[in-house]
């Protein structure tokens, strides 16, 4: 029997919400949307959330919102999923690349040497559900007079010093994607912010820029979102901590199943609470392992095997080597790892790794 990376949680009260959304005859930008928005924004701790078609489009609606124009400079680790940097290039910024620090993150460090006078805001990457070193990017953005704008598409419940990620900036930014911690069985993304003009304009950018049915005040796009998805994400954010919980519990069960073995485990620095969107390893030896795991049935994943500065698409900014993010991508393996994997999955798994490097 395969062991998946990720197993999206189905049941009778997910179908339920789903079967009752149908029969309610309203299916885009209902109650069921209102409702979802609301309780998000309750439980990240922001005046607004604005619900979209994915976490692409909530990033790119932000930035549109916060003016991003050609010949900006926007700050992002190289170390994420491309969609965060199409997001900056479809507001016609420029990214800016910087490299990662042990928690696969931004380094500030790194960052401050990249601001120039056309830098204008930081968009640091939550990545696999570590957050960021908020306190120094926040330094950062501060001294410098930027915005920052958290990419939390990974790290939804996710908290630095006790705070939820996606309260610390100008907005955050989150993705419903089916492996995320908190999913809708599709496609989705929604924004949270304290800043009343940016919900505002989001709210018009998602539906064809409309201040009403026949009105339209800029140029919009379709971006809208769904009942049916949305009372799927209403039932499973009540679960979302309990869900958060048993991901830190099984990321605590590979810990000690893996201790003494030649692998760089995940770290969680002191401010953080970390919810394991993903759980990935390093080692020298990662494809000959992820080959071995393979063959006995066990799925592993690399996030991300090509880093963002050395992607096709942007190859004509030519942006500067980072050796850091170049080395991990070299040995980074995601292991499975989701709230509905079962002890002895995470137990097989954790043998097998033990029998590759004993053979």
């Amino acid at each position: 029997m395969t062991i998946p990376l990720s197993r999206p949680p189905v049941d009778d009260e997910i179908k339920g919400a789903a079967l009752a959304a149908i029969e309610s005859r309203q299916y885009i930008l209902g109650p069921e949307c209102k409702a979802f928005e609301a309780e998000f924004a309750r439980y990240i701790g922001t005046r607004h959330a604005v619900l979209t078609s994915s976490g692409t489009a909530a990033l790119w609606m932000t930035l549109k919102a916060l003016g991003a124009k050609e010949g900006d400079e926007v700050i992002v680790p190289a170390h994420t999923a491309f969609p965060t940097v199409e997001a900056i290039c479809f507001s016609e910024a420029t990214p800016v690349f910087v490299d990662v620090d042990d928690s696969y993150a931004l380094d500030p460090a790194d960052a401050a040497q990249k601001i120039t006078a056309r830098t204008v805001g930081i968009i640091p990457v939550h990545i696999y559900g570590h957050p960021v070193d908020l306190t120094r990017v926040q330094e950062l953005v501060s001294r410098h007079g930027l915005w920052l704008v958290e990419d939390c598409c990974q790290s939804h419940g996710a908290t630095w010093q006790g705070r939820k990620v996606g309260s610390f900036g100008r907005a955050g930014t989150f993705s419903f994607y089916p492996s995320k911690n908190l999913t809708v069985m599709g496609d989705g993304g929604i924004l949270v912010t304290n800043d009343d003009e940016i919900a505002a304009r989001c709210r018009r950018l998602r539906d064809h820029g409309r201040l009403n049915k026949d009105v339209h005040s800029e140029v919009g796009f379709n971006l809208r979102f769904n009942e049916i998805q949305a009372a799927i994400g209403r039932v499973l954010l009540r679960r979302l901590d309990q869900m958060n919980e048993r991901r830190r519990q099984l990321a605590a069960r590979y810990r000690e199943r893996l201790a003494g073995l030649p692998v760089t485990l995940p770290r969680e620095k002191p401010d953080a609470r970390h919810v394991f969107h993903l759980y990935v390893i390093r080692t020298d030896r990662r494809d000959a392992l992820a080959g071995f795991l393979r063959e006995r049935g066990i799925q592993t994943g690399i996030h991300y095997p090509v880093p963002c500065h050395r992607q096709p698409a942007v190859e004509h900014l030519n942006p500067p080597a980072l050796p850091r993010t170049e080395r991990i991508v070299r040995e980074i393996l995601t292991l499975p790892l989701s709230a509905g994997h079962a002890e002895e999955e995470i137990d097989q798994v954790a043998a097998a790794i033990r029998e590759f490097f004993k053979a």
